[in-house]
């Protein structure tokens, strides 16, 4: 290699840059020590803006197009090297490549959840994820207040940063929002307007970016809540109560008839069972006929385990009936409302009477 094409190595005829990676969001030109010369090829393509930065100021900015590197299109440069008629000698800048395309399927979340005081169900935590976009929308301030000196930046970088911006403004909007829980669902859109709205209020002009899309995915709730609704779904889903109680005691009936053919014990409960039922149905059949409205329902209402399954409700005569024919016991589990628990039937007050008066005293001895 002769003198003059070593001296001509050391100086850059072409600046461009070939973005490949599809996440980058500003890329440093490496000029590694090496000289910019006059009328040197900047080529800028679209979606991209390149920046020069002589000894840490920002000078020239040019938006996609095919420059020749001269005086007469670096007005900045020019008053900055105090180039008055032209220059000819090689000059140093940093050159910075701003990609201004928006940068997709960026996600986030809220890592802790966030209390909502609700109208009906009270204080309750929920947490809320999504996706969003980005794009540069000024590369001045995006250099001076993300960038720094970094040699390439990416979504990867701003993503920590975009994350703490939509977190902690998405929690200020649902605690300001004042919508039930039950109806965040069919909210989700509008939700996710003014969070945008806001979101870009906050990084526009100071980090000189913009949020083009912003998506609530999902909004959730603790399992215990979950929980809480399912069950006033089912509760919905059941309609009348007292219809579906008739329908479990004819269950109850049904499963004692079929276990009386092994023995007498069921007879008794069963029998109680086809009473309670027919008791229920006539205020009813009743009522159609107009007659008087059916007496109140039972303030007693024990439920009984026999076999892996829950058998009841019964009254108290009922379950005298049960412990005369043999089927109730002391060892019986029994449960009624105000238990916290299925307890033997001997360890609760209310039946111990019913079964000390149903077991009759040992025989007289004989004479």
């Amino acid at each position: 290699m002769g003198l003059f094409d070593m001296i001509r190595s050391e100086l850059i005829d072409i600046i461009e840059w070939i973005d490949d990676s599809h996440h980058t969001l500003m890329w440093r030109f490496p000029r590694h020590g090496n000289e910019i010369k006059n009328g040197a090829q900047l080529i800028v393509r679209p979606g991209q803006v390149a920046v020069f930065v002589y000894q840490g100021e920002i000078a020239d900015v040019y938006p996609p197009g095919h420059y020749e590197l001269t005086t007469a299109n670096m007005p900045v440069m020019t008053t900055l090297q105090s180039w008055k008629y032209g220059f000819e000698s090689p000059f140093k800048a940093e050159v910075y490549f701003v990609s201004t395309r928006q940068l997709t399927d960026l996600k986030w979340g809220t890592p802790n959840p966030i209390m909502l005081r609700d109208p009906e169900f009270g204080p309750i935590r929920i947490r809320a994820f999504g996706t969003y976009t980005l794009k540069a929308v000024d590369p001045k301030a995006l250099l001076q207040e993300v960038v720094g000196t970094n040699g390439e930046f990416g979504a990867d970088d701003v993503n920590t940063l975009m994350r703490s911006v939509i977190q902690s403004t998405f929690a200020d909007l649902i605690g300001s929002s004042q919508i039930a829980a039950l109806d965040l669902a069919s909210n989700y859109e509008q939700l996710a307007g003014k969070l945008r709205e806001k979101v870009v209020e906050r990084i526009d002009d100071e980090y000189g970016l913009d949020c083009p899309q912003l998506f609530i995915v999902n909004i959730s709730f603790p399992e215990s809540v979950e929980k809480a609704l399912d069950t006033r779904t089912s509760m919905g889903v059941l309609g009348d109560l007292n219809r579906y109680q008739q329908y479990q005691m004819g269950q109850a009936m049904t499963s004692a008839a079929e276990s009386g053919g092994r023995g007498g014990a069921s007879e008794g409960l069963g029998l109680g069972l086809g009473m309670a039922m027919a008791n229920r149905m006539m205020p009813g059949m009743g009522a159609a006929a107009g007659s008087a409205a059916p007496p109140p329902p039972p303030t007693d209402a024990w439920y009984v385990a026999a076999g892996g399954q829950t058998k009841g409700p019964f009254t108290s005569d009922q379950i005298r009936s049960g412990v005369t024919s043999g089927e109730v016991n002391g060892e019986t589990m029994v449960w009624s409302a105000g238990m916290a628990a299925w307890s033997a039937a001997a360890t609760v007050p209310a039946l111990s009477n019913l079964l000390s008066s149903a077991t009759p005293p040992p025989p007289p001895p004989a004479p």
